[in-house]
């Protein structure tokens, strides 16, 4: 009987959660037509993620593009054309470190600010107070994060991508004896124009996950602090899982 009993508070805790997320879906699509309250907001957030975010996603993607150069040069066979290093390289971090990477590194960054922001405002009752005075919260406070973030994190994507490919043709030279011209023809070989599609697509909806999830998350907080911080574990851990998952569905829909 408890197991039936933790069964079913699962599944009308589930149930409640698709329905509030459904309600705030609402809210953001009736906000839209009221463009001159969010489209100054939506500036400042965008410029506020871009800007906020450029150091650390070009670190990590210079990173991880060093990394699977070293790698590659580790596990390498002599038997292969070095040619095939290019054609590595950017399949890596084109197809999967660029993006993933990426999201949830602004999953941690974005998701968490949004969460504890909104959550703070709910604890404090200046949600209550906007509500009150007539105003749309969606409007004022949501949707501009949520545009914010479908406008800048497939730029952020994009960005990481280029340094990641860059950092990994210059670490690959380190540790094998190959050409740039080498470098170049096996990129440009076995690269088609769908991977930069596929690594964008993958960026907008990573950047869903780390925009309405965590203001999905910090607008429903409860309990005073202790419930800001609940909030913002949550968000983190919720976008991060979202993205994972996200990242294989679209692997064998996209690339099947």
């Amino acid at each position: 009987m408890r197991l039936f009993r933790l069964l079913g508070r699962l599944v009308l805790a589930s149930l409640a959660h698709i329905g509030r997320f459904s309600l705030l879906l609402a809210e953001l699509l009736r906000g839209l037509p009221e463009w001159r309250v969010w489209l100054p907001r939506t500036v400042a957030e965008a410029r506020s993620i871009g800007m906020g975010s450029l150091f650390i996603v070009v670190l990590i993607s210079a990173f991880a593009g060093g990394v699977t150069a070293f790698q590659s040069g580790y596990q390498w066979q002599t038997s292969l054309p070095l040619y095939v290093l290019g054609t590595l390289v950017v399949s890596t971090i084109v197809l999967e470190l660029g993006p993933v990477l990426t999201g949830l590194i602004l999953a941690g960054r974005i998701g968490a600010r949004y969460a504890a922001e909104l959550g703070t405002m709910r604890v404090t009752e200046q949600i209550d107070a906007l509500e009150s005075l007539g105003r749309s919260p969606a409007s004022h406070l949501i949707l501009p994060r949520v545009l914010a973030g479908f406008i800048m994190i497939p730029a952020l994507v994009i960005i990481a991508n280029v340094v990641g490919v860059v950092a990994g043709w210059l670490a690959v030279k380190q540790v094998l004896p190959i050409t740039d011209a080498d470098f170049m023809y096996g990129a440009q070989y076995y690269y088609r124009s769908f991977d930069g599609y596929y690594s964008v697509i993958k960026a907008i909806a990573f950047a869903g996950a780390i925009t309405l999830i965590p203001c999905y998350m910090g607008f429903n907080t409860k309990q005073g602090a202790e419930g800001v911080g609940r909030s913002t574990t949550a968000a983190v851990v919720s976008s991060s899982v979202v993205i994972l998952l996200l990242d294989t569905l679209l692997a064998k829909i996209l690339l099947n």
